[in-house]
């Protein structure tokens, strides 16, 4: 038998090293040639990585978190023959890549619950103290057990130790079952009343979000302005649309707001930017390439439409629902993740009253639809006359890097937004003048 030594390839123009946020094999695992053995993520995306050759994993590069340099060795595989190379499997197999201090802590479940053996803990009596284990033994150590009994049992506050097992081996259900019966009047608390403190490391996509918030935060001086919008007229056009469409896609607010913002960053070019502010440079973009703050299971990510403003609003609803279902489903390429000029983001029906959205560095501007609410408004008419209506209205707020964009020109943008917004079909013709 030999060793074959992986080792992390070239997975992208400028990456120098990618971190480790997945293994799907384990060291004394078979695979099969061009099985997933790990997921990696780059400032990018996040690779899979395939196995080219068969064999049984020896060696591992770290644990999820840890950072590999691109070329050093990820995975040795034990394969028939001499292996790749005469002696290869014989070096020591270390990454190269430095440790990052956050990671010098020692490792944490995957599953964020925390071993029994390693915090045992009673559970706190409701009236009398509960009676001994069937048993009568104290806790046995680490104790075999799926992850949803083991989460079962630290949710009911119960010490797997001291559950009896048909042989003494894994803990099932039916023995959770089983001793919760035996000891209804120990007062063990219910589902969901009592939790373990969880310690979960931040890495992966989560560990890139929290970085990337904390240097906009740290290094863009933000300021905040939000404005109310009469979006009655635009919902009814909207509706009318839909009513419409055929088989294209349903039209939201965002394909309304991308197009109006379009129409005027000609007249705030400032709005539509990055700053380098080490080099002391703001570059002002031609075309928008509109980022679109997205909600995923793993986090935050925001895809970019690109050149957004030569697409109309059915070409605007089908690009946001593609790079929607792209980055939920991990499919996003890494052109869909770079190179937005300005962003929008939106929570939905869920947008509170107003927000302060933070910048998407190194952009210089983000602006961020509210909820839409009803409420009654004083409305004049031709005659000079007012009544009172229902209205649908909505704020939309804004965050601007002060050192390119003074309040007077957010605000001058907000209202000529609001021209857009309340008489919608400017947004269809050319804009206004």
């Amino acid at each position: 038998m030999g060793r074959y030594v992986f080792r992390l390839p070239d997975i992208g123009e400028g990456i120098a090293e990618a971190e480790i946020v997945a293994w799907h094999v384990g060291v004394g695992d078979i695979v099969a040639e061009d099985a997933r053995i790990a997921d990696m993520m780059t400032d990018k995306a996040t690779v899979e990585m395939e196995s080219p050759v068969s064999g049984k994993v020896i060696e591992v590069a770290g644990e999820v978190g840890e950072v590999v340099a691109i070329g050093s060795p990820l995975v040795v595989l034990e394969v028939a023959g001499r292996g790749d190379r005469a002696g290869e499997g014989d070096r020591p197999f270390t990454p190269t890549a430095e440790p990052d201090p956050v990671r010098e802590t020692p490792p944490v479940s995957e599953k964020a619950v925390p071993e029994p053996a390693d915090e045992p803990s009673a559970p706190e009596p409701l009236a009398e103290p509960a009676p001994p284990s069937p048993r009568g033994e104290p806790s046995r150590g680490r104790v075999l057990a799926s992850p949803a009994v083991r989460k079962r049992a630290a949710d009911l506050g119960i010490d797997l130790g001291e559950i009896r097992t048909a042989e003494g081996g894994r803990v099932r259900h039916g023995d959770l079952d089983a001793f919760l019966s035996y000891n209804a009047a120990g007062g063990f608390l219910p589902a969901g009343t009592k939790r373990r403190d969880e310690h979960v490391r931040v890495i992966g996509l989560r560990r890139r979000i929290a970085e990337n918030m904390a240097a906009s935060k740290r290094n863009i001086p933000h300021f905040a302005y939000v404005e109310e919008y009469d979006v009655t007229a635009l919902e009814a056009l909207r509706g009318q649309l839909n009513e419409a469409r055929g088989d294209r896609p349903k039209l939201t607010m965002l394909p309304f707001l991308i197009t109006a913002i379009c129409k005027l960053i000609p007249s705030y070019p400032m709005l539509n930017a990055h700053y380098d502010d080490e080099a002391g440079v703001v570059s002002r973009f031609g075309s928008v390439h509109m980022g679109m703050a997205a909600q995923t299971d793993a986090g935050l990510m925001v895809p970019v439409i690109r050149d957004a403003q030569d697409r109309n609003l059915w070409q605007l609803a089908a690009e946001i629902s593609r790079l929607a279902a792209a980055v939920r489903d991990g499919s996003a390429r890494s052109a869909d993740l770079s190179g937005s000029t300005i962003t929008v983001t939106s929570l939905g029906p869920m947008g509170g009253v107003a927000t302060t959205p933070v910048i998407n560095r190194p952009e210089v501007a983000i602006v961020g639809p509210n909820r839409i609410v009803e409420r009654p408004m004083f409305v004049g008419d031709a005659t000079g006359m007012e009544r009172v209506e229902k209205r649908k209205l909505m704020n939309i707020s804004m965050s601007c890097d002060h050192r390119v964009v003074d309040g007077w020109d957010a605000a001058s943008f907000a209202q000529d937004l609001r021209k857009l917004i309340e008489a919608p079909a400017l947004i269809l013709a050319g804009g206004i003048s």
